[in-house]
């Protein structure tokens, strides 16, 4: 009878799990750490519209700002960058673009429970 060898000794196999462990959880590492930050715009008074998302999404582009999304939620705007250093530049440039009686709140990252804010006056 013919012994018929596998390509992989068996005593390996533990080894090869654990180096395919490994290998998928250093490629799926930076996806995990990478922290979006976010900037809400709010009204300060009950009732007042939101600024338009595709006007704001213009705007902001036109200035150099890179934006990941925006989508409304509930009586709010929420912005989502890449990184910390757009959101900053969105800041400056929605405090010229809107008129008075907007809330801006940064939130530094998703994972970042409080939130800094500034009003817009």
């Amino acid at each position: 009878m013919m012994k018929i060898s596998s390509p992989v000794p068996r005593r390996m196999l533990p080894w090869l799990a654990i180096a395919t462990l490994l290998l998928l959880a250093i490629c799926i590492m930076p996806t995990l750490l990478r922290h979006d930050s976010v900037v809400q715009i709010r009204v300060s008074h009950a009732g007042g519209p939101l600024p338009d998302g595709f006007y704001l999404y213009q705007q902001l582009t036109a200035q150099g700002v890179r934006i990941k999304s925006i989508t409304p939620s509930g009586d709010a705007l929420i912005i989502h960058f890449e990184n910390e250093e757009q959101s900053l530049a969105a800041q400056k440039v929605l405090r010229r673009l809107l008129p008075d009686g907007f809330v801006v709140a940064r939130q530094p990252d998703s994972a970042s429970a409080s939130l800094a804010t500034l009003n817009i006056s």
